[in-house]
């Protein structure tokens, strides 16, 4: 017989996907690059904001307007694996690995809609 307490407190330390992600315009290839403790939801707002017309990169929302829904992309550059417990703080996992992408891909300029970030 399944204990229901089990399944929730497992479910409870069941972390979603994370780790970083691109947002690409598949019309003129630029990208943002961001990073998430939750990719499934960071898609879905991501993309709701969109529709809605109230993304906070305003470039990024201008060609989402001219150019479509269709001509956009979420995808997973990295997964950020777990660690044993739910104590972790993955932040700066996040953060380190976000920087290392964004100086593979240097998605600035006419390459995409990341600003540099000041130090």
């Amino acid at each position: 017989m399944i204990n229901k307490n089990e399944l929730k407190k497992k479910y409870k330390e069941t972390l979603p996907p994370m780790g970083v992600y691109q947002i690409k315009n598949l019309k003129n290839g630029k990208v943002f690059i961001g990073s998430s403790k939750n990719l499934p939801g960071k898609e879905n707002s991501t993309f709701f904001q969109l529709k809605m017309g109230s993304y906070y990169i305003k470039e990024l929302q201008q060609d989402y307007k001219e150019s479509g829904a269709d001509n956009f992309v979420f995808e997973v550059l990295d997964y950020l694996e777990p660690k044993e417990g739910t104590d972790y703080n993955y932040t700066k996992d996040l953060e380190a690995l976000e920087e290392l992408w964004l100086e593979k891909l240097k998605p600035y300029g006419d390459r995409g809609y990341n600003k540099y970030k000041s130090k």
